[in-house]
């Protein structure tokens, strides 16, 4: 068997393929106070990380737009037809410090396949702080700017204000395929937007 092979089935036990109900939040991740009410609403969690919505289980489009940390204007709408990884983190939080190589390196290994991603900068008390956290660990793809709250409201239900970080792969119509509350890691992620972008929903082992 491949090491690619036993990654993916370790990735599918993980997941679980999901009914519209109540999601859990992983351990992991950071603890906040935030406004976002957390609730999970449209989610079942298979081990409270990975949730997995089959293709007609899906939402409606993700819709966020704003402010890069550098000042550009980002539209997710104008990312459409393509697949996207969404990940909420805070320079403050430590799980997002540990993760963030494994982001980037999977973002060199899937940028060439059609897929964009985009950071959602939260709960950030000062913008240099999270520029120079770009800087630290050579983020190349753009994130928005911390906008007070209204980005996690928009993402009520999807991504809950206790778990950061959280990672979310849109399918190329802009709708949730995959949700990961808490860190994630390179060989995961890679394996479950190769997923989505085949039009696969992954598969518990």
């Amino acid at each position: 068997m491949s090491a690619r092979r036993g990654g993916r089935r370790g990735v599918r036990r993980r997941a679980a393929l999901a009914a519209v109900l109540l999601g859990v939040t992983a351990l992991t991740a950071c603890s906040s106070s935030g406004t976002a009410d957390g609730s999970g609403k449209g989610f079942v969690s298979g081990d409270g990380m990975i949730t997995v919505l089959p293709a007609d289980r899906r939402p409606d489009p993700v819709a966020l737009s704003g402010k890069t940390l550098e000042g550009s204007d980002l539209d997710l709408t104008g990312l459409r037809g393509k697949v996207v990884v969404l990940n909420v983190w805070g320079s403050w939080c430590p799980p997002c410090r540990k993760e963030a190589p494994d982001l980037e390196q999977a973002y060199k290994d899937l940028k060439g396949k059609g897929v964009e991603f985009v950071g959602l900068n939260v709960r950030q008390q000062s913008q240099s702080e999270a520029l120079a956290y770009q800087r630290k660990f050579s983020i190349t793809y753009p994130s928005l700017a911390d906008d007070g709250g209204k980005s996690l409201l928009a993402l009520r239900g999807a991504v809950s204000a206790n778990a950061i970080p959280s990672t979310l792969v849109l399918d190329t119509q802009g709708r949730i395929a995959v949700r990961i509350s808490g860190p994630t890691t390179r060989t995961t992620l890679v394996d479950l937007v190769e997923d989505v972008v085949a039009g696969r929903d992954p598969q518990v082992a």
